[in-house]
């Protein structure tokens, strides 16, 4: 079943096309890594599923629905979630409290609980502190709960922005760039988590630069390159592909002689 899908989807800023006519599907339960040199536009289609560039063609589905211009909270409430390439924690709350903050956002009731009989309210609040919880302890910070998310060492603080992703109850996760900044131990850990997250059904969408994560986590690679797709596998299959070994090296003077 196909939860994450982009169809034909361009975005335009001015006269620079930074996606140009992108198709892209997401099964559930897969792990699928978005690679390409830095201006490739993997973020920009990541901004555009999350609801924060609206495309100019094609159309974005989550569950089978459009969700073309829906505002990032909305889309955030029908199940998806993300994290930053830079870490956007709030810095002065505590992981708890930034977990907590996500899962609240995440439902709409949790506004008209204060309307609610007293009992209907605590369970409210007690579902939310046992979903925060239970994020912190899937990703192995449950002993840091109380630490302040500033206060975190680095490796900490990519894990808490996906623990604050998992909050929300999401059952796809946009991960863009988790491995940036960290150690080889620490990415490590970070593709043993992403492995953990898919046994638990969840669907993940990956941008990463980290070769050997991709090749580690991904069940398929997608390629882009200055906007467009130029191949779509398995890790091996990309990583053999002609087209993927020239966009990296930047050897596309060659294109012309080889396609």
């Amino acid at each position: 079943m196909t939860l994450l899908e982009a169809r034909q989807v361009t975005v335009r800023f001015g006269g620079v096309i930074a996606v140009n006519r992108v198709d892209i599907a997401v099964n559930e339960g897969e792990v699928v890594s978005l690679i390409g040199p830095n201006g490739a536009g993997k973020t920009t289609l990541f901004n555009a599923f999350t609801g924060i560039y609206r495309p100019q063609e094609g159309d974005l589905l989550l569950f089978g629905k459009s969700i073309k211009g829906l505002q990032p909270f909305q889309i955030a409430r029908r199940g998806l979630a993300r994290t930053f390439q830079n870490i956007r924690l709030f810095r002065d709350m505590s992981a708890l409290e930034n977990c907590l903050v996500a899962r609240q956002s995440s439902r709409p009731l949790r506004y008209l609980e204060g309307l609610l009989p007293y009992a209907a309210g605590r369970r409210g609040q007690r579902e939310d502190l046992a979903s925060a919880l239970a994020a912190l302890e899937f990703v192995g910070l449950a002993d840091r709960r109380g630490a302040k998310a500033r206060s975190l060492p680095y490796g900490e603080q990519r894990r808490l922005e996906i623990a604050r992703a998992l909050s929300t109850g999401a059952r796809v996760l946009l991960l863009d760039e988790p491995a940036a900044g960290m150690n080889p131990q620490e990415t490590k850990e970070l593709m043993a988590l992403i492995g953990r997250i898919r046994d638990t059904g969840r669907t993940v969408l990956l941008i990463e630069h980290d070769m050997r994560l991709v090749m580690g986590v991904s069940d398929r690679v997608v390629v882009l390159d200055h906007g467009l797709k130029i191949a779509e596998g398995k890790p091996q299959e990309v990583r053999r592909d002609p087209a993927v070994i020239r966009a990296y090296l930047g050897r596309r003077d060659d294109r012309a002689s080889t396609d």
